[in-house]
């Protein structure tokens, strides 16, 4: 059984993972449907604090993900498709078919744009 698993490979999940990583917690980090969230499709990030010419979202979540993995967070690129409480924790259901426990669900999926399909 894993200690905490976070959904979502976005700024906030790859910041909890962070947290969770220094905590000793060994946090399992699945990616979702991008595979880095939203932000990644952002050239351009002039809101986040630390970097005041602003940054690509892309190299943001890269840099959070590295700092995340320093220490020790790992990350799997999959889609959790269901997920039932189950006594002392979850279980999650994979789309690849596996099943996992944990302890501690942390659900940091974020949002997905909503194109308006006109040029």
């Amino acid at each position: 059984m894993e200690n905490v698993i976070i959904l979502g490979t976005g700024i906030s999940g790859c910041t909890a993972g962070i947290y969770t990583a220094r905590a000793e917690l060994r946090p399992l980090i699945i990616s979702g449907m991008e595979d880095g969230g939203q932000l990644t499709l952002t050239t351009d990030v002039e809101n986040f604090p630390g970097f005041p010419e602003g940054v690509d979202g892309t190299e943001l979540v890269q840099k959070a993900r590295k700092q995340a993995e320093r220490f020790g967070a790992r990350f799997k690129i999959d889609l959790a498709v269901e997920f039932n409480q189950i006594e002392g924790g979850y279980e999650l259901t994979l789309m690849s078919g596996e099943k996992i426990q944990t302890k501690t669900l942390i659900i940091s999926t974020g949002a997905s744009a909503r194109w308006l399909g006109i040029p």
